[in-house]
């Protein structure tokens, strides 16, 4: 054991148990010490939890490196004392504070409508756990200054979160994000947190938002008609024990979904997620409850959101009748396509219109936006970069949906964050629209494959850890770049990208343009001639490397689509044997 880090841990909680620390906080801090075991204490001490750009996020409990009130506490005081001096000239500076599921999510919640509160700062505090998206509409629609949800998203029952937001309901990006961190690590002291809040500058709001985001929502509808000639669809849907249940079933119906059933079991709030090993729709056990009911009540499709209701899980049936799950990469290029096909229906397509997606996103919705003559803008992974493409758009142009392979999707501009509740909603107006059309949900899959090309999708996650697998990381990055791959599964590399250094070189004739991105990132792009396309980049919050690989093929009929997935899935491992992953 490290008896050095050890002494500095010990340390650390002894000015815990001398400060103005609760009786709880304190109780779980001896327990700690007494016991022969320290590596509880070490990890609760070893370091303080983060700032980062994106909030906070972190195991609940006593100590530095948790979460717990006094480390939501100083980031809530440091976002307080920066939104004091960036709007010194406004009267009354506004916040929005939402909470999803999770244990102490509404505890917390509380404590940060009461630090605002005490900081003179009018807080709108949801009565209840709300998706995440809302609390995005209602900073916008309230006229707030900023904003904050406490959620870790689809993380393990032993995490919690902190998102921050700006004014334009989107999640903080530059020169927000550093400089309210900044503010936060000058909260040393927990002396310097103001807990003591003001009732009277806390609002509680609910119902009267529900309806409002709920008519926005509604109104997105593009084929009101294919709704009422399906209204019988049968839709299972699980919230996975999460803020879906609020909202979700509801607008379905509203919209005149009349066969929404739910998967009761999971309809269950808990921050405990009981009936799942994880409440990550991504993760194909998460639905398996969900699949089961839709086999029972021989449903049409199958939705699932996670724990904040900003992430959208899809299963539907194949060409076999077999339940398959659609990944973030399928879900996103059909959002797209129907978007712009019925955009392009309605006559509202004039020229100077855009869609957005992340650069580890497929290039496939790059063709279907091209041959509409509808422009595309990448943006890095996460949907703050989404929103930020928004806001540099705001006025010019005309945003129709933008989205991500990690399921997350926006199909409107009154919320600048992923939306599972209007996702759901599209999603079924989509298959209803596809059944209008005589299509499943699958085969419109299919045949936009055949019209585009098909392509399938891999993510790869190398774990390295501690300080020796940080460094192998870093030592990985620089061997890409330095020695480049000239040809991955027997294709020539034709173009490589560097986020790091904003440029893009085409290979074989040495040209370079510059790339126009916000910032800088650590991401490497490799393209090879027969369409392959590889992203590597290293985490931000764990100890991996990640890789994202796609490849395209070709369909000439529903019929060649299990051919095509062959073939792709034999150019995957081809790709990961020529990168050693």
């Amino acid at each position: 054991m490290n008896t050095e880090l050890l002494k500095r841990c010990e340390q650390k909680a002894q000015l815990w148990l001398d400060g103005n620390y609760n009786s709880d906080t304190k109780k779980a801090i001896r327990t700690m010490l007494e016991n022969s075991d320290k590596s509880e204490l070490i990890d609760a001490f070893y370091q303080d939890l983060e700032f980062g750009t994106g909030g906070l996020r972190g195991i609940m409990g006593a100590g530095s490196n948790r979460m717990n009130i006094y480390t939501v506490g100083a980031a809530t005081q440091g976002l307080a004392n920066y939104l004091k001096m960036q709007f010194a000239d406004i009267e009354q500076i506004k916040v929005v504070v939402g909470h999803d599921c999770r244990n102490n999510s509404k505890y917390f919640a509380q404590t940060v409508a009461d630090i605002f509160s005490a900081n003179s700062i009018k807080v709108f505090l949801f009565e209840d756990l709300r998706p995440t998206p809302e609390i995005s509409f209602a900073i916008r629609h309230l006229g707030c200054q900023s904003g904050v949800m406490v959620t870790a998203s689809h993380n393990p029952k032993e995490y919690n979160g902190y998102k921050a937001y700006w004014d334009d309901g989107a999640q903080l990006v530059a020169p927000h994000d550093v400089d309210v961190i900044k503010e936060v690590n000058k909260i040393i002291n927990i002396d310097d947190i103001k807990f003591d809040g003001n009732p009277a500058l806390i609002q509680k709001i609910g119902e009267d938002i529900d309806k409002i985001f709920l008519e926005n929502i509604k109104s997105l509808s593009l084929s009101p008609d294919a709704i009422k000639r399906n209204n019988g669809l049968k839709i299972v849907y699980t919230p996975i024990h999460g803020c879906g249940m609020v909202l979700i079933p509801r607008v379905l119906r509203e919209l005149g979904f009349t066969n929404v059933v739910t998967v009761e079991e999971q309809m269950v709030q808990s921050g405990d997620f009981p009936t799942v090993a994880s409440p990550n729709p991504e993760e194909p056990a998460a639905l398996d409850l969900a699949i089961k009911k839709a086999k029972e009540v021989d449903a049409d499709i199958v939705m699932a959101s996670d724990p904040d209701a900003d992430r959208l899980g899809i299963a539907v049936k194949n060409d076999k009748n077999e339940w398959i799950l659609i990944n973030g990469n399928q879900t996103c290029m059909v959002f797209s396509y129907y978007l712009i096909k019925k955009w392009q229906e309605l006559g509202k397509l004039t020229g100077n219109e855009y869609i957005v997606k992340t650069i580890v996103t497929t290039e496939i919705i790059k063709d279907i936006a091209e041959k509409s003559g509808v422009e595309m803008f990448d943006c890095y992974t996460g949907f703050k970069w989404i929103a930020a493409v928004m806001r540099q758009n705001e006025g010019k142009k005309t945003y129709i949906g933008g989205g991500e392979e990690s399921y997350g999707f926006l199909a409107e501009t009154f919320c600048r964050d992923k939306d599972a509740v209007s996702a759901c909603t599209l999603m079924a107006e989509i298959t209803a629209w596809a059944k209008d059309n005589g299509k499943t949900w699958f085969q419109m899959l299919q045949d936009l494959y055949i019209e585009y090309g098909y392509g399938k999708e891999k993510g790869i996650s190398v774990v390295r850890k501690g300080q020796s697998g940080a460094a192998e990381i870093q030592q990985m990055m620089s061997d890409y770049r330095q020695n480049p791959p000239r040809k991955i599964a027997g294709s020539e590399v034709v173009k490589i990208r560097d986020y790091q250094t904003l440029k893009e070189k085409y290979t074989l004739n040495g040209v370079e343009i510059n790339l126009q991105m916000p910032a800088k990132s650590n991401v490497l792009q490799f393209f090879t001639a027969d369409g392959t396309k590889i992203s590597v980049r290293p985490s931000g919050t764990e100890p991996k490397i990640k890789f994202y690989i796609e490849v395209r093929g070709q369909m000439k009929s529903r019929t060649d689509f299990d051919a095509a997935e062959s073939a792709a899935e034999a150019k995957i491992n081809a790709v990961r044997k020529d990168l050693g992953v």
